[in-house]
């Protein structure tokens, strides 16, 4: 094997202290070599400023030391001979038990090449070595293996060893989970598979877990390729192989994707467990995940804003498409899992229910545009704060209703689908960078018709969407159901210990006319007196409870406790609030756009 023009050694240092050593080897460094550490890692639109957790940066040639000079946050400089091995180590702190950065303990380890790896100015294209060490084994320790998505160079049997990465894109892309994890493989389409899981429990069943995935899998590539995918003479999807690394935990949902793999969290609970009659709710969201994550191979890890094109890891890569690469994923991720057959009619509409009414009760929503909510990413989304329902919309929810709004108003006019246009974006790029053009160009060629109007005011205004008249022409009908009555009262609160704690505040509500706030704790009622019934007070642990005082009188008092005072704000019941429940008024329409032959 030639050698690489950087190697990357990755060592599990002290794992109490939770800290990677790292030592990279530029072969061929410049006279005056800079390297940096990412600030971001694609797919979360945050800046997060990786170098925080760089420590005990060293240089030397050879035993001639030499002097780092820092640049910035998270860039260095070095002076040194041309042409001869620069070694460069540090340390990494790895505290961060999410999907997006870095973890060490003495149950498991994981990292993303952003975390741990320098870029290397003017290498950042030539290939990369990455060695993982396996962690010296203490007396009562379980095997730890290593699992990821990159090419082996030399490994043993547990996975330990060499990996090639063809640049340092690659690299960075390539996360790594290590541990005494649970591991099995499958093939999809032809196409080997590997999911491994960190944290489960003993009950943990992994062979409905992998059932379901195959079949996940199976129903994207179809979608994407047709169905001779993977067959003699088929088609090929564009990924030869994929791993799904999943870290089970007590608190926690979210995942990120990767070209050849995806890293998953979860709680315990919601994995499919051993000789249950009825999985845990919690496990279609899991599934759901699964889907999302892996249609992201081929809607924004190849198909890709244009801006995408080439990653900038030093700072933000703005877009205003990720409606379409989020959103439009969302949209896929659950119709996908009803086209699998994981879930059945009822379920799907529950989760699409759901959505709508997430969307509806954002107040934010009437405030900014999606295409704005997808620029803005790297400030609102991703620092969400008391106020962001009201300030903006969710991307991915409001993104996930505009691909519906699209695919139903092809189907009512019967010259396409949104299906149709997800493939011709994908056959006329090869998998490439697009732009709104693209997409425009593309919903053109299928409808026969421009969809510019559409495009203007689903994506670029706050226009309501037309949801209730295109699912009702699918055979989809919505119903009023009274709303939940912190919804009534435009509330989002957390009932803790006893207490009423209020987060969010919506925009127009019945508690904001009454001036609440949020971080107020609400700790009672006062009520007037009546006919037959004296003024009463009340403490208030439960929002439900309300009802439960107020019987039919639609004015009280709110106590508040606010920055160590008691306030009395006078609060009066709306009219009416209602939410949506979808239902099935003609199945026979429904089975047109849910199982399409």
């Amino acid at each position: 094997m030639a050698t690489p023009a950087v190697h990357c050694r990755v060592e599990c240092a002290d794992r109490k202290a939770h800290l990677f050593a790292i030592t990279l080897t530029i072969a061929e460094p410049a006279a005056l070599q800079r390297v940096a550490l990412a600030a971001w890692i694609p797919g979360s639109y945050l800046l997060r400023e990786f170098s925080k957790n760089l420590q005990q940066l060293r240089a030397q040639q050879g035993r001639r030391k030499l002097a780092v000079r820092q640049l910035d946050k998270a860039s260095w400089e070095i002076d040194c001979t041309p042409a001869k091995p620069l070694v460069l180590r540090y340390e990494i702190c790895a505290y961060d038990n999410s999907v997006r950065t870095a973890w060490l303990d003495a149950d498991r380890g994981f990292f993303n090449g952003t975390s741990v790896c320098l870029q290397v100015e003017g290498q950042v294209d030539a290939a990369h070595l990455l060695e993982v060490v396996a962690p010296p084994a203490a007396a009562g320790d379980a095997r730890w293996s290593c699992a990821t998505a990159l090419k082996p160079a030399r490994i043993d049997r547990h996975g330990f060893g060499s990996y090639l990465a063809a640049h340092y894109d690659e690299l960075a892309d390539s996360p790594v989970e290590m541990g005494p994890f649970w591991s099995a493989e499958f093939e999809a389409c032809g196409v080997p598979h590997r999911f491994v899981v960190a944290g489960a429990t003993a009950s943990f069943d992994g062979e409905r877990l992998i059932a379901d995935t195959r079949a996940i899998c199976e129903a994207q590539m179809r979608f994407w390729h047709g169905d001779k995918v993977g067959k003699r003479g088929g088609p090929k999807p564009p990924h030869d192989r994929y791993v799904f690394m999943l870290n089970a935990v007590d608190d926690g949902y979210g995942g990120l994707e990767h070209r050849h793999s995806t890293v998953l969290i979860c709680t315990r609970r919601d994995l499919p467990q051993l000789g249950a009659r009825k999985q845990p709710e919690g496990y279609t969201t899991l599934l759901g995940l699964v889907s999302h994550e892996y249609f992201h191979t081929w809607n924004v890890k190849r198909l890709r804003p244009v801006e995408f094109a080439r990653y900038d890891y030093a700072r933000e890569n703005y877009t205003g498409l990720l409606w379409f690469f989020e959103g439009f994923t969302s949209y896929y991720d659950d119709l996908l899992l009803r086209r699998a057959g994981r879930i059945d009619d009822a379920t799907y509409l529950r989760l699409v229910n759901k959505t709508i009414n997430q969307v509806q009760q954002t107040p934010g929503r009437q405030v900014q545009s999606v295409a704005q909510a997808s620029f803005d990413a790297w400030i609102k989304y991703y620092r969400q704060d008391e106020q962001t329902p009201n300030a903006t919309v969710s991307y991915y929810t409001k993104g996930a209703l505009v691909a519906m709004c699209f695919d139903l108003t092809l189907r009512s006019e019967g010259k396409g689908t949104l299906d149709d246009v997800m493939r011709l974006l994908w056959q006329q790029t090869g998998g490439g960078p697009i732009a709104e053009a693209d997409i425009a160009a593309a919903l053109e060629v299928i409808g026969g018709r421009s969809f510019a109007a559409e495009i203007a005011s689903w994506v670029h205004s706050t226009d309501e969407l037309p949801l209730s008249d295109l699912l009702r022409a699918h055979g989809v009908a919505a119903l009023d159901d009274p709303a939940q009555r912190a919804q009534e009262l435009g509330l989002r609160v957390a009932e803790t210990g006893g207490s009423v704690q209020v987060k969010v505040v919506l925009r127009g509500g019945a508690a904001e006319q009454a001036g609440f706030s949020a971080n107020d704790e609400w700790i009672g009622i006062e009520l007037p007196a009546v006919k037959g019934r004296a003024a009463q007070g009340w403490r208030l642990t439960r929002l439900d409870d309300l009802a439960l005082y107020l019987g039919p009188l639609r004015k009280a008092t709110a106590l508040v406790a606010r920055d160590r005072r008691l306030l009395r704000l006078p609060l009066a019941l709306p009219a009416a609030v209602t939410t949506w429940r979808l239902f099935a008024q003609d199945p026979a329409k429904m089975a047109a756009w849910l199982h399409p032959q």
